[in-house]
């Protein structure tokens, strides 16, 4: 049971698509998720009622384990070396199918459909029939840090995503300089992190709602020990920094 909800979820499958297409009320399907409670006839007719193979499910097929956390170099930097195929790839991470990238971005259906494949044969997903899209990341899956796609961003998108005055409806910038212990440093930085697997999971949740009720949205955490270089180089030399230190 847990299984097939996960794949539910991976296509975009709500319990109102599964009641729909069943003929049954949206409760009462929550109800058999909620209590685990299926007969065999049920689970069958919810297996065809979304094209699901059980041995999709049977074999665990997301089991995180077995799924990709992170894409070697030579994956990123084919992706990163085809603006459109990389347009794809973050289409379907964010769970568009084939007919809302093409409605979204000036790209044809077969266009679209050569990309799939292509991210079929790199690993990121596995391109089903009727070019369904089966996920085949974990929900911790990142870019390599420093790899190409990272630092694609970091020379061309960095300074075009700061580009903003930050006062728009759904937007935030705060720039916040402080004195910390190390030890309160390192709960800051746990804190970021518990906050980006947040952001994560939020995502994987609202991937069920419409795709109009969905935006897109992107969030940049960072934190380091930092001043402006004016300031740097007003700073006065620490004593004995420029001699040798002797041992007595």
């Amino acid at each position: 049971m847990d299984s097939l909800k996960r794949e539910l979820k991976a296509r975009g499958i709500t319990y109102a698509d599964v009641a729909a297409r069943i003929g049954m009320s949206e409760a009462t399907v929550k109800r058999m998720f909620s209590q685990k409670n299926f007969t065999l006839q049920r689970l069958d007719e919810i297996l065809q009622a979304t094209q699901i193979d059980f041995r999709d499910i049977a074999l665990a097929g997301h089991d995180e384990s077995r799924l990709i956390s992170e894409l070697s170099h030579a994956q990123e930097k084919e992706i990163i070396g085809d603006i459109r195929l990389f347009i794809v790839a973050v289409s379907v991470l964010n769970q568009l199918t084939l007919a809302q990238i093409v409605q979204v971005y000036r790209m044809t259906e077969a266009e679209v459909v050569q990309c799939l494949l292509r991210l079929d044969r790199i690993g990121i997903i596995e391109l089903l029939p009727n070019n369904r899209v089966k996920l085949l990341v974990s929900r911790t899956f990142r870019w390599i840090p420093d790899g190409p796609i990272q630092t694609h961003f970091r020379e061309q998108a960095y300074g075009d995503y700061l580009d903003a005055q930050f006062d728009g409806d759904h937007e935030l910038l705060r720039l916040v300089n402080v004195m910390l212990s190390k030890k309160s440093i390192a709960a800051l930085l746990d804190r970021l992190q518990q906050l980006a697997r947040e952001f994560s999971l939020q995502h994987q949740e609202d991937a069920r709602l419409p795709f109009e009720d969905r935006y897109a949205i992107s969030m940049l955490l960072a934190a380091r020990p930092w001043l402006p270089k004016s300031f740097q180089a007003m700073l006065r030399e620490k004593p004995g920094a420029s001699r040798t230190v002797r041992r007595k």
